[in-house]
């Protein structure tokens, strides 16, 4: 007859079956501790949930194929960060189904807003169940897949901003500087508020005085636009790169910068096959966060960026 501990073996060892069946992710986690004081209510203002494909499958048109990254880990990220709320924004394998984004919501509760992915077909009762969830702004993401066309960009800026204007929602935008010059009149008049991912991503090595950065100043100086200070591309520690961006940025006007760690750091440009398992970048967000103080030596500043700037602009 089994005795208890044998039984207690058996259920552990079963427990650890099931957590590899289940693909739990393989997300990175920081491993530097952040050197300087966290406000309370600081806010990672981009990060993406990557369900379980059984339950939340791929769209077939993506470009690529993340591993899984589930809420649990990103608790786990946010308390190692001391980060309180969080923004799940719909990544572009799920096209526009967003549920694995709600799901990521849900299991954070009121500290979570969304930014969703929707097209011309999206049902306005399905807007109304989003923003009852804590949804408040839509993406349109033109840079994963190759979509950077500025006239295209025009045209769905255009249609993003008049389907939300009635929400009080914004819209989020993904693509490159030569699309925010082409667009910058349409952001100048827009009547909502408009959200650049990932500094726009502008190329660090080229600087500030790249082309078409000068315009995403313009913008921010005149209140018209917020940048993501986030980080994309890859797993790297030569982030002293982005001072010169992100220092222009903040000194144009802070209270248009908020800050991501673009967990869970998915890689849409493997050049693997679009249904091929492409591992996560692993990224040591803790280093990552520590270059705040760096772009932004004053603490009241950086309580803008992480606290105050976020709970305007995704109503917490």
């Amino acid at each position: 007859m089994p005795t208890r501990r044998d039984i207690l073996i058996g259920a552990i060892a079963a427990a650890a079956t099931l957590h590899v069946r289940t693909g739990f992710a393989k997300a990175s986690q920081p491993g530097t501790p952040v050197n300087f004081d966290m406000p309370v209510g600081a806010c990672d203002c981009h990060t993406h949930i990557h369900g379980g494909p059984e339950k939340f499958p791929f769209f077939s048109g993506r470009v690529y194929t993340p591993e899984t990254a589930l809420p649990e880990e990103m608790a786990v990220l946010h308390k190692a960060l001391r980060v309180q709320r969080v923004v799940i924004v719909t990544p572009s394998v799920y096209g526009t189904d967003n549920s694995a984004t709600l799901y990521g919501m849900a299991a954070r509760g009121a500290n979570a807003r969304g930014v969703a992915v929707i097209d011309d077909k999206t049902p306005e009762s399905e807007l109304d169940s989003m923003g009852r969830a804590g949804v408040c702004g839509i993406r349109l993401n033109l840079s994963t897949g190759g979509k950077n066309d500025p006239s295209a960009g025009r045209r769905q800026f255009q249609a993003a901003a008049e389907r939300v204007k009635g929400r009080h929602w914004h819209v989020q935008m993904n693509t490159n500087l030569e699309v925010v010059s082409a667009i910058k009149d349409l952001v100048a008049a827009s009547p909502v508020p408009v959200v650049f991912d990932h500094f726009a991503n502008a190329r660090p090595e080229l600087g500030a005085q790249q082309p078409g950065f000068a315009d995403l100043v313009e913008l921010v100086r005149s209140g018209k636009a917020y940048v993501k200070i986030s980080v994309s591309g890859g797993s790297r520690t030569d982030y002293d790169v982005f001072a010169p961006l992100a220092r222009a940025l903040i000194a144009a006007n802070p209270e248009r910068i908020v800050w991501g760690t673009n967990w869970p750091h998915p890689n849409s440009s493997s050049g693997r096959q679009a249904s091929e398992l492409t591992p996560l970048f692993q990224v040591d967000d803790g280093l990552v966060l520590n270059q705040l103080p760096v772009w932004a030596p004053d603490a009241a500043i950086r309580r803008k960026i992480l606290v105050d700037n976020p709970a305007k602009l995704y109503a917490f």
